[in-house]
């Protein structure tokens, strides 16, 4: 069984709003920094400029039930699955995204990674409570 943790923010809005903003790619700049280079449609997928190069992001769960789950297919051609689900406490919501260690990775890196996905999730905390 492999190391995960799970990395999670309480939103001051229904889940069914921070899904729909949050499962839409063309937000994905606005809170989640390693894609904050863009996100642009190219015959129907989604490609991201990141730091390692253009991704592509692809959700494949259920968003509107909020399922956020998406692949990402890295330049090496890779494809890593990210778990992300936005659960419903009435009017607020709970974002917890389960990262999970991946072999190889050190102590330091997955902490980093950790810490990467707390602040995205706190910025996609900040702007949809601005918008409210």
């Amino acid at each position: 069984m492999s190391e995960f943790r799970h990395v999670a923010v309480p939103i001051a809005l229904p889940a069914r709003d921070v899904a729909a903003f949050a499962g839409n790619p063309v937000n994905l700049p606005s809170w989640a920094a390693g894609l904050a280079g863009g996100v642009r449609s190219e015959g129907g997928r989604w490609i991201a400029a990141s730091p390692m190069g253009d991704v592509e992001v692809r959700f494949v769960g259920d968003v509107a039930a909020g399922i956020l789950d998406h692949e990402v297919t890295l330049p090496t051609g890779e494809t890593v699955l990210n778990q992300f689900r936005i659960l419903d406490d009435r009017s607020h919501s709970l974002a917890i995204f389960h990262l999970r260690r991946e072999p190889g990775v050190s102590d330091a890196a997955f902490e980093s990674d950790a810490a990467a996905v707390q602040q995205d999730l706190e910025t996609l905390k900040r702007v949809l409570e601005q918008k409210a």
